[in-house]
Parts: C-alpha cells; structure tokens; sequence
C-alpha cells in the first residue's frame, strides 16, 4: 500500500512541478513582450501557478512522509519522526528534498508577485521551479548512480525533465488560451496564434533534448546490450509503452504545428470566417496531447521504482 501511495505522489509532484516550470516560461518565450503584461495572454497562463506552488509544496511534505512509511514498512502515521529526521539530515535524498522545499518557497512568493511584475516574477518562479524540478533526479534510478557517471546520469536526467516540462507547460498554457468563450475572442485567438508559431523552435529543441538525455538515461540504466533481457520485467515493458506514447505524442505536436496551427492563422486572417472551429480543433488535439504526457509521467513514476532485469 505504502508503495502504491508513493508511486501516486510521485506521479503527481513530477506532474506539477513540470506544469509549475513550464507555464511560468511559456510567456518569457512564446509571448510577445506587450502581452506578457497584465492584463493580458501572460496573466491567463499564470493564473494557476499560486495553487500549483501551494500543491507542490503539500506533495513534497506527503512524499516524504510516505517515502520513510515506505522505509519502515509502516502506516503513514506510525512512522517515526527520528527517521524522517535522519533521512533529511544523513541521505542525499533529504538535502534534495531540502532543495526543493526552498526553491519552492521561492517560487510560491515569486508566483504570488506575477500580478505586479509580470516578466521579473515569471522568471523568478520559472527557475526556482526548475530547480525543484531537478532535485527530483535523487529519487529514481539517476540517484542510485555513483561517482562520476551519477552526476552525468543525473544531469541528463535533469535535461530530460527540464525539457519535458517546457513542453508540458506550454501544452497547458495553450490550452488556457484556448479555452472556450462565447463570442470567441479574434484577439486572443490571434495572440495565441502568435505564440504557437513563436513556440515552434522551442518545442522541436525540446523534443530532441528528451530523445538525446532519454538514450543517455537508458545507457546508464539498461545499455545498449542489455535491452533484450530488460524487455523481459515490467520495467523493460513499460518503458516500450513510454516510447510508443512519446511517439504519438510526436505525432499529434507534428500536426498541431504544420496542420492545425497554420489552419488558425488562415481562419483568423479571413474576417468573415468564424475561427471557432480552427481554435476547436486545436483544442481537441492539446488535449489529446496533454492526455498521452501525463499517462507517461504515471509510467515514469511506475517504472523508477522498479528495477530494469526483475521478472515480472
């Protein structure tokens, strides 16, 4: 049980760190700097970070709890608070957890200045997010690595994330842009058109971050010779399942960019067309996209708490 709880909290501060880091970026680089500024496309993207900052801080308190249930083999509230004590003190997972408590206390302030000071508070929270983000490395598989070839898996894995959340975010971001208003409105359609396109390079970096650190993270958990033999336990499993979804995922970012995208801007460009249905279609698809990155963040949390040659 203790495990199943920890693998869910897992699960669900990856998934809020990430959205906390990538939707405090989207505006300092898919945004026009006129519309970082609130009121305004920038103040629409930043309205949930005060509520996700608050979030990720009761998950990280609750995962530490649950990570030294779990070390116990006790309840959640049988555990010992001279152990959860040692654990932060005594285990690089502590002082990372200790990191990440901190950064969060950042970007939690930092989040709740966005309203006065758009672009300084954005990138206050956007970083410290990032840094909270990347404490995460000591807790799977990149923390276990000693010596020098950890700090390199755990750099690459800070990579990963990193870009994964610049990705996520924006999938987000855009989907608040784009929620539905009757009557639409051309403008923010037109500003979200913008930052689509203005997001284009940023995402295909991101994409190739994630493919270049995710062969690096499997070279140093599995390698190259090896992936016959992982394919045989849950972990070798479920990361085929992760592939197979970040290549869907791929494919509807592909269509969002040279279909759905272009098919907005030609819609907002025609004043007598109605670009409801474009933005519709847009949505969908985000959606479907947003959909597939979380069930790979719930395989994430699921596979870095087993090991790559255990049988099923």
């Amino acid at each position: 049980m203790a495990d199943l709880l920890l693998m869910g909290v897992r699960f669900a501060l990856f998934a809020v760190l990430m959205l906390i880091a990538g939707l405090a970026a989207l505006p300092l680089h898919a945004l026009e700097p006129g519309d970082r500024r609130n009121p305004g496309p920038g103040s629409i993207v930043a309205r949930p970070l005060p509520w996700l900052c608050a979030a990720a801080l009761l998950l990280s308190l609750l995962g530490m709890a649950v990570l030294t249930a779990s070390m116990q083999g006790v309840g959640l509230f049988a555990i010992d608070p001279a152990m959860v004590a040692a654990l932060v003190r005594e285990t690089d997972v502590g002082t990372a957890w200790l990191v990440r408590m901190a950064a969060l206390l950042v970007a939690t302030v930092g989040a709740f200045r966005i309203a006065r000071n758009p672009e300084a508070a954005a990138t206050i929270v956007a970083v410290a997010a990032a840094v909270a983000l990347t404490t995460l490395a000591w807790s799977g598989h990149a923390g276990a690595s000693e010596g020098t070839a950890g700090w390199i898996h755990r750099a690459s894995d800070a990579l990963h994330m990193l870009a994964a959340a610049i990705w996520l975010g924006a999938i987000a971001g855009f989907l608040l842009l784009l929620r539905p208003s009757k009557p639409a409105s051309r403008d923010r359609l037109a500003k979200t058109a913008r930052s689509l396109d203005r997001f284009a390079p940023v995402g295909t970096i991101c994409v190739f971050v994630i493919a270049a650190t995710g062969l690096v993270n499997g070279q140093m958990i599995v390698g190259a010779g090896n992936i016959g033999r992982s394919i045989g336990s849950p972990y070798g499993q479920l990361l085929a399942i992760k592939l197979v979804l970040f290549a869907a995922m791929l494919g509807l970012a592909a269509a969002n960019r040279w279909r759905l995208t272009p098919a907005l801007g030609r819609a907002l460009d025609e004043p007598d067309i109605d670009p409801a249905s474009a933005a519709r279609a847009m949505r969908h698809s985000l959606i479907l996209e947003a959909l597939t990155g979380l069930a790979i963040l719930a395989l994430v949390a699921w596979f870095g708490m087993l090991e790559p040659f255990d049988p099923a």
